[in-house]
């Protein structure tokens, strides 16, 4: 779960970025502003991904897909983009929790041959 969840996330790193490069052009918005957002939702993407089995993780990944769509309202594509990245992480996480639970069960299938 760890490693596609943490894919995701790097996705979002370099998306973000390209928005805040996109809201840069909007005349309501500082550069100063933009940046100060766009760097925390990088920085937290960056984080995330050291923190995504631990509690509380997941939940703060919704968080930030939820974020990232609501910057649709400064850069409308991201209404879009923010869907897909939220779909990529519940693909992430269910896909995600299958492979670890497979990968157990083959675990311990090695380790009972190896036993007996």
């Amino acid at each position: 779960m760890r490693t596609l969840c943490a894919s995701t996330l790097i996705g979002e790193f370099f998306v973000i970025g390209f928005a805040g490069l996109v809201a840069m052009k909007d005349p309501d918005l500082t550069m100063g502003t933009v940046w100060t957002v766009s760097g925390i939702a990088m920085l937290l993407t960056v984080l995330l991904c050291g923190m995504i089995t631990r509690p509380g993780g997941t939940q703060l990944g919704w968080a930030l897909q939820l974020a990232l769509i609501a910057s649709g309202f400064i850069v409308p594509i991201m209404f879009f983009l923010g869907a897909v990245f939220a779909a990529l992480w519940w693909a992430s996480l269910h896909f995600g929790q299958k492979i670890d639970e497979a990968k157990a069960r083959f675990a311990a299938q090695a380790e009972a041959e190896a036993g007996a």
